[in-house]
C-alpha cells in the first residue's frame, strides 16, 4: 500500500520513514495488527479482550470445525507437511488434482488450477490472459488484487463506473482492439456487500465477444442454492469464462482457484507466472479444502448457509433501524457508515473497549471521506450476541454523532 498520494497539496514526500509514518498516525491512516488468540470462532480473544468477532471472513464458522481439522491431521501423517516444490517440478502431489478435479465439478467447469491465494490467483490469472495489445474492463469497485492484476498484465485497462452497465456499453464500443478484450469483476464486493449485475455482464460479453472473468471470493460456498456464488443467485453459473474463488473466507481454508474451461485452465497453467514460480499449497490445506467443499454440499452446510442468511437479515435490518446507512449491502457483508477516518477508528476503538470488535476501513481501501465499519456475519453468530452488538452500535454511534 502507498500513502504518498495522500499528502496534502504542496507538501514533499519525505525520505523519512519515520516521518512518513508520523504524517499516517496523524490523519487516522496508520495501521497496526491486533493480536488475536485461539481460533477464528464468533467469539476471540482480541489483544487480551474478550470479544465478539464481527469482521472476519470465515462466514460458515468452517474454520474451527471438526471435519477440516480431522482431514487436515490426516494428510500430514500421509503426505507430510509441505509439496517441496513448484506444480511443474516436483510439487503436483495427488491431493493438488483431487482438490481440482472436485472444484471443476463444485463450479460445473471442465478443470480447475489451484494457486497460493486469492492475490496470487488474479495476478496471475489477468496477466496470463491479457497482455500488450489486449484491453481489461474492470469494475472501479475491484479488490486491489485485479487492479495489479491488470497494471502487470501491460494490457489496456479501462474501469467503468460501479455496476454502470450502460457505462461499459459506451466504452466497450469506443475501445476496439484486434487483440482479447477481457471482462473482470467482483461477484461480492468486499468493502460494499453488494453484487455484480452478471446476468447483463454476460449479455455485453456475449455481444461484444469479450471474455468475462468474476472474482467470487466473498460468495464461494455462501451465496446460491447449493453455495456455488454469486453466478448461482443470478442464475449464469454456466455462461462464466473463467471463475475465481478462495479457499480461505467461507471454506475456513486456505488459497484459491481458477474455474474454467479444459483449454484456459492449460492456457493459465502454462502462463500464469504467480502459479509456475510457488512452491504449491501443503497438504493439510489442500485436504482441508476438500472437506469443506464436501460440507458445503451436505445437509449442515444448507443449515449453515440458512443460518447466516437469518444472521444477516436481522442485523442489517437492526443497524438501519439505529439509523445508519449500509450503503446497498446485499450479502453478508454489512458496511456501516462513518465518513472521517479519525472518527472511524474512534468508533471501532470503542466498540471493542465494550467487547466488539469491527474494524474500521479507511482509504486506500475505501475512497477518502467514505470510511466505514466493515461488519461481516457468521453462521455461528447468535442472536443475543448480535443484538448486544447492536444496541452498542446505537448508543455509541449517537456519542460520536454518527447517527
Amino acid at each position: 500500500m502507498c500513502y504518498k498520494r495522500y499528502l496534502l497539496k504542496g507538501e514533499t514526500v519525505s525520505k523519512s520513514f519515520a516521518e512518513e509514518l508520523e504524517i499516517l498516525k496523524a490523519r487516522g491512516l496508520h495501521r497496526k495488527m491486533r493480536r488475536i488468540a485461539g481460533s477464528q470462532g464468533s467469539r476471540v480473544v482480541v489483544d487480551g479482550k474478550d470479544s465478539l468477532l464481527l469482521c472476519s471472513n470465515n462466514y460458515l464458522g468452517l474454520a474451527g470445525h471438526p471435519r477440516l481439522a480431522e482431514a487436515a491431521i490426516s494428510a500430514v501423517e500421509r503426505y507430510g507437511t509441505s509439496s517441496g516444490a513448484s506444480r511443474l517440478v516436483s510439487g503436483n502431489m495427488e491431493l493438488h488434482a483431487l482438490l481440482e478435479e472436485r472444484i471443476a465439478r463444485f463450479k460445473g467447469t471442465g478443470a480447475a488450477l489451484v494457486f497460493n491465494s486469492g492475490y496470487a490467483a488474479n495476478s496471475g490469472i489477468i496477466p496470463a490472459l491479457a497482455g500488450k495489445g489486449d484491453m481489461v474492463f474492470s469494475d472501479r469497485l475491484n479488490h486491489a488484487s485485479i487492479v495489479d492484476g491488470c497494471l502487470l498484465s501491460r494490457a489496456t485497462m479501462v474501469r467503468y463506473p460501479h455496476n454502470d452497465i450502460a457505462a461499459l456499453r459506451r466504452l466497450l464500443e469506443r475501445h476496439q482492439t484486434a487483440g482479447r478484450r477481457l471482462i473482470v469483476t467482483d461477484g461480492v464486493f468486499s468493502m460494499d456487500g453488494d453484487l455484480a449485475r452478471l446476468r447483463e455482464l454476460v449479455e455485453l460479453k456475449r455481444e461484444f465477444g469479450a471474455l468475462l472473468m468474476v472474482d467470487d471470493a466473498h460468495g464461494t460456498g455462501v451465496l446460491g442454492a447449493t453455495g456455488r456464488g454469486s453466478a448461482e443467485v443470478q442464475g449464469v453459473l454456466e455462461s462464466v469464462d473463467i471463475h475465481m474463488g478462495t479457499l480461505g473466507k467461507a471454506l475456513g481454508s486456505f488459497g484459491a482457484y481458477a474455474a474454467a474451461s479444459e483449454e484456459i485452465v492449460d492456457y493459465l497453467a502454462n502462463h500464469a507466472r504467480s502459479f509456475i514460480f510457488s512452491t504449491s499449497l501443503p497438504p493439510a490445506v489442500l485436504a482441508a479444502s476438500l472437506a469443506a467443499i464436501d460440507l458445503i454440499d451436505s445437509p449442515e452446510g444448507a443449515a449453515l448457509r440458512q443460518q447466516l442468511d437469518r444472521n444477516t437479515v436481522f442485523f442489517r435490518e437492526g443497524l438501519s433501524a439505529a439509523g445508519f446507512d449500509t450503503m446497498g449491502s446485499e450479502t453478508q457483508i454489512v458496511p456501516l457508515f462513518v465518513g472521517g477516518a479519525e472518527q472511524t477508528m474512534a468508533f471501532t476503538a470503542r466498540l471493542l473497549e465494550e467487547g466488539v470488535f469491527a474494524q474500521g476501513i479507511r482509504p486506500p481501501t475505501v475512497p477518502a471521506g467514505t470510511c466505514r465499519l466493515r461488519c461481516t456475519l457468521m453462521a455461528t453468530h447468535t442472536e443475543d450476541d448480535l443484538a448486544g452488538a447492536l444496541e452498542r452500535m446505537a448508543r455509541i454511534g449517537r456519542e460520536l454523532e454518527v447517527v
